[in-house]
């Protein structure tokens, strides 16, 4: 569910599906499911190199992450391990959750995939949020021990997004996030500040399903080319929001503010001059 406040009211609910993936466990379930395969084509086919891109360079980043670090682990899990041990969690022998959509067809977009992160005894630790733009820029949002609750089952966190991630919210605005650790249920929420009134609201609700391939070809029936009907319905609404004369804000404008992003589009790199 998806509902803007500010400055002009929109809203819209639709069906879905998700995969939460055990890092650990992907070479076992492309053995294991007919249409799911990991690093090469299928109806499904998960990709590392698709997610959290740390060996390239993070733009406007940190001077430490400024680098491209060529060293860095080709597997996911072993990326994920690293990233979470400079923000000081050591996930050592822990298990790393994934709940996201790989390519579907061939074709990959993930709005935000989620990724929730246990220490070796199996407590949750930490949990990183990484959002991807229709420009296909990727940010990782790191929620680490000091976001949790007591009872460490959720994580929460709220910072200036320094991201473009529409063309209707300003870059500058706060994402304030609640990732509850999923178990039988998914309950994952993402609200929009500017200062202190709320504008917009994301949500994530649905019930855990067994991943097998009769469900999973049940699921491509049930929601055909997930990804594809996500980029285009992205589309659609921000179509519906333009007819709604809710204010635009060019990407380029504010370039400077765009801040700790991998893959950068073109229209935040230094022109160089020509001869």
């Amino acid at each position: 569910m998806h509902a803007r406040f500010s400055p002009r009211r929109h809203r819209f609910a639709y069906r879905l599906f998700y995969f939460a993936i055990d890092l650990d466990e992907l070479d076992g379930l492309a053995q294991r499911l007919r249409w799911f395969s990991r690093d090469r084509a299928n109806l499904y086919s998960f990709r590392d190199a698709d997610f959290l891109p740390t060996g390239e360079t993070m733009h406007h980043g940190p001077v430490s992450t400024q680098e491209a670090r060529p060293s860095e682990p080709a597997t996911l899990k072993e990326r994920v391990v690293r990233y979470a041990a400079e923000q000081g969690v050591d996930l050592a022998g822990g298990r790393v959750v994934l709940v996201t959509l790989p390519r579907v067809g061939g074709y990959l977009f993930n709005p935000v995939s989620f990724y929730f992160c246990f220490d070796r005894a199996g407590a949750p630790v930490a949990a990183i949020a990484e959002v991807t733009n229709t420009f296909r820029e990727m940010k990782p949002f790191f929620l680490g021990p000091g976001t949790s609750g007591p009872d460490g089952a959720a994580f929460r966190l709220r910072l200036p997004k320094h991201f473009y991630v529409s063309p209707f919210s300003e870059v500058d605005v706060a994402f304030d996030f609640t990732l509850r650790v999923p178990a039988d249920q998914l309950s994952i929420q993402i609200d929009d500040y500017v200062g202190p009134e709320r504008t917009l609201t994301t949500t994530l609700q649905g019930n855990r399903q067994p991943l097998t391939s009769g469900r999973l070809l049940w699921f491509t029936i049930k929601y055909p080319l997930i990804t594809l009907r996500i980029i285009a319905l992205i589309h659609w609404h921000a179509f519906c929001l333009w007819l709604k004369r809710v204010p635009c804000f060019p990407k380029a404008a504010r370039a400077a503010e765009q801040r700790a992003l991998y893959r950068p589009h073109v229209s935040l790199l230094p022109v160089t001059p020509s001869e």
